[in-house]
C-alpha cells in the first residue's frame, strides 16, 4: 500500500503520524504509542513518540517546514531535514558517545526524520542559564564539544568535506537571515556585515554545526547533548564559535545580577574549546575571525530575521548600538571582546 501523500502527513496530526507509522512498518498495526508536540523550534514540527508494551521506546520525529515561524517571511527548502540526518551520522563518528542522539530513519516523501529520545529526566540548557543557574562544568563541556567536532572533522577532512561542501541551508538559514538582513537593517554595519560575508564564504575549513547554541542543548546527568544539525556544512569554524559566545554574552546582558558569571561562562567556553582544537595550520587568524563573528551574531539577533525573544526592545536597541560601536574598534582577543561587551550594555 502507498505511503500518504506528502502534502497531507503533517506529524503533528496524531492520527495521520499513527497511520503512516503504521503504513511505513514503523510500529505494529495494532500499537497506539503516545505522541507530544514538542515546542521551541521555528523550522520544524517535532513529536516525541512513546512506544507501549514490550518495545518501551521513545522517539523524537522532526519534519521540516517551508515557512519557517517566525514573524518575517523566511522560506527554506525542507530537503534540509535529510543534511540534517547526514550530520547525525557523522556527529556520531566525531564525538564522544551519547553527544548526539542516535539517527533511527529518514522519509525523503515527507521530508522527516527520526532519532532516538534523550532520556528523562533532561532539562533545556537555555533554560537552564535564562534561570540563573551557570554551571562551569557545563561551559567546559559545551566549548570541548566544539572544538572536539572542528579538530576530528579536520583530521577525517577528505571523508567528510565531501559530504557537506553544500552551503545552500547554512545560506538561507543563517547568512542571508543574519547578517544580510542586519546589515540592510542596522545603521552604521553594512560594511562590516559585507565583508565578514565575504570572509565566510571563502573560509571552509572545519565541518560546521550553524546552530551552536544553549537552546540545542539538553542536559542529562550531567553532560550536555546536542540537537539540530539542519545547517550543518563544510565552512568557517569561527561562526560556530562566534554563534555559541552569543548567547552567553545576550544573556549577560539580559540578567544584571548574573552578568559576571556569564561573562566567566563564555571565557571558560572559550578556553575550553582552545585547548580542543589542539594546534595546526587551519587556526591561523581564528581568534580573530571568532572576534567578528561574535559581534557579527551579537547584532544579528537584535536586528536580524530571528531576534532574541528574551531582550526586549530597549534591550535590542542597547544591544545593537553597542555592537555596532564595537564593530568600528579594533579588538583584537576574545577576552577583550567579553570585557568591553559586558562593561558596556
Amino acid at each position: 500500500m502507498p505511503l500518504m501523500d506528502e502534502r497531507k502527513l503533517d506529524i503533528e496530526d496524531p492520527d495521520g503520524l499513527v497511520a503512516w507509522l503504521r503504513r511505513s512498518g514503523r510500529i505494529e498495526p495494532d500499537e497506539r504509542p503516545r505522541l507530544e508536540v514538542l515546542a521551541g523550534g521555528v523550522s520544524n514540527r517535532t513529536v516525541l513518540v512513546e512506544r507501549t508494551g514490550a518495545c518501551r521506546d521513545s522517539w523524537v520525529i522532526k519534519q521540516a517546514l517551508d515557512k519557517l515561524r517566525v514573524q518575517a517571511d523566511w522560506f527554506c527548502d525542507p530537503q534540509r531535514v535529510h543534511r540534517e540526518a547526514a550530520g547525525l551520522r557523522w556527529l556520531a563518528k566525531l564525538t564522544p558517545a551519547g553527544s548526539v542522539p542516535a539517527f533511527l530513519f529518514e522519509d525523503h516523501g515527507h521530508h522527516l526524520l527520526a532519532m532516538q529520545a534523550v532520556p528523562q529526566p533532561h532539562e533545556n540548557w537555555k533554560t537552564v542559564l535564562l534561570a540563573g543557574r551557570v554551571d562551569r562544568s557545563h561551559c567546559e563541556q559545551f566549548g570541548t564539544l566544539l572544538g572536539t567536532i572542528h579538530r576530528r572533522s579536520f583530521e577525517r577532512r577528505d571523508e567528510v568535506r565531501p559530504a557537506f561542501g553544500d552551503r545552500t541551508f547554512f545560506e538561507s538559514l543563517r547568512l542571508e537571515p543574519y547578517y544580510s538582513y542586519a546589515a540592510t537593517n542596522a545603521q552604521g554595519a553594512a560594511g562590516f556585515l559585507e565583508q565578514l560575508l565575504a570572509e565566510t564564504r571563502r573560509r571552509r575549513l572545519t565541518l560546521v554545526h550553524g546552530d551552536y547554541s544553549p537552546k540545542n542543548v539538553l542536559v542529562h546527568k550531567g553532560r550536555l547533548v546536542l540537537l539540530d544539525h539542519e545547517v550543518i556544512h563544510w565552512g568557517d569554524p569561527a561562526f560556530d564559535v562566534g554563534f555559541g559566545l552569543t548567547h552567553f554574552l545576550s544573556k549577560a546582558h539580559l540578567l544584571l545580577a548574573h552578568r559576571q558569571d556569564f561573562a566567566d561562562a563564555a571565557r571558560t567556553v572559550w578556553r575550553s574549546y582552545r585547548a580542543a582544537i589542539g594546534n595546526d595550520s587551519w587556526q591561523a587568524g581564528l581568534e580573530q575571525y571568532a572576534v567578528r563573528h561574535t559581534l557579527g551574531c551579537l547584532l544579528a539577533r537584535v536586528a536580524g530575521r530571528s531576534p532574541l525573544e528574551y531582550l526586549d526592545e530597549r534591550e535590542r536597541t542597547v544591544q545593537q548600538d553597542v555592537t555596532v560601536a564595537l564593530m568600528g574598534e579594533r579588538l583584537e582577543t576574545v577576552d577583550a571582546l567579553i570585557e568591553t561587551f559586558v562593561e558596556r550594555v
